[in-house]
């Protein structure tokens, strides 16, 4: 089964044509990263589901495909967390409040968390990967007597890059979450875990019934691949392992062929797959 499928771009008679949205806040996550809180000035917000993305269009520069980063739950709250990392994803993380926007969206499959109920629930994320996963994390502590546990184990590059800090350490403080976190390089006054993130997992799943965890994925497709193989390695179900793959995703309806993945468009398909639908692929190098 693949991520929950959900209807493109609800409310919206052609999907390539871009609402106009208005930005409420803007934030400043890392050094590279914003949060954007959006509002569409033309109606109501179209329902997301979790692991979504929408195409947030620069006004003269261009579009991007970005995730959800708020959860689907909270009514009227659309935000998304965008790293700085070319021409249009730049003019994103520079827009304030009042700047205006275009929006196309939701798009994509979903996180399965309803389908998890009775599980214990891995969120594994590395770097800006937590931002796709955070609206699957609040849905799941929203609901948490659902769950048998619910853990999540972020990695970052370095205590610089680590997303979301202040929530990072309330959740850190709950009793309704396990929480590890571990950097790949130390920096004075770092007194955390030093090591990649799949180092982490017999920390983070001690004494927990492999058999029963479902893992959610996310992060550069090199660690979500290794996060994989050492979760199956550890008697995780492949079948109970999923990962987003956001990748050169156009015009995220299957038309313009950018994203193809094998047989799969990622933007219609995807960007949530199942790893048993897409591991061998995962290990070509062409790909």
């Amino acid at each position: 089964m693949r991520g929950e499928a959900v209807l493109s771009a609800a409310g919206q008679t052609d999907p390539m044509l871009p609402r106009r949205a208005r930005v409420r806040s803007a934030w400043r996550e890392l050094d590279d990263a914003v949060s954007l809180s959006l509002e569409p000035v033309d109606g109501d917000l179209a329902p997301f589901a979790a692991g979504q993305f929408n195409m947030l269009y620069a006004f003269g520069v261009g579009e991007a495909a970005i995730s959800v980063s708020s959860s689907p739950d909270t009514t009227g709250e659309l935000i998304h967390t965008i790293r700085d990392v070319g021409a249009v994803s730049g003019a994103l993380t520079r827009l304030k409040a009042g700047d205006m926007l275009g929006l196309r969206g939701p798009f994509g499959t979903a996180w399965p968390v309803e389908a998890q109920r009775g599980r214990h629930l891995l969120i594994m994320a590395g770097g800006l990967g937590l931002a796709p996963l955070r609206p699957a994390l609040l849905q799941a502590l929203a609901r948490r007597d659902a769950f048998a546990g619910v853990t999540l184990l972020m990695g970052a590059r370095d205590p610089g890059g680590i997303l979301f800090p202040d929530e990072l350490a309330e959740w850190t403080e709950s009793p309704d979450l396990d929480v590890v976190v571990t950097v790949d390089s130390a920096a004075p006054g770092w007194t955390g875990s030093v090591g990649v993130v799949t180092t982490q997992l017999p920390r983070a799943l001690a004494g927990i019934d492999p058999t029963a965890v479902s893992a959610f994925v996310c992060g550069p497709e090199i660690m979500m691949r290794h996060s994989a193989l050492a979760l199956a390695d550890m008697g995780v179900p492949d079948a109970a392992i999923w990962l987003s793959l956001e990748r050169n995703m156009k015009c995220a309806i299957g038309f313009c062929g950018h994203c193809q993945f094998g047989p799969d468009f990622v933007c219609k398909d995807g960007p949530v797959f199942p790893w048993p639908h897409v591991a061998a692929r995962m290990a070509l190098r062409e790909i």
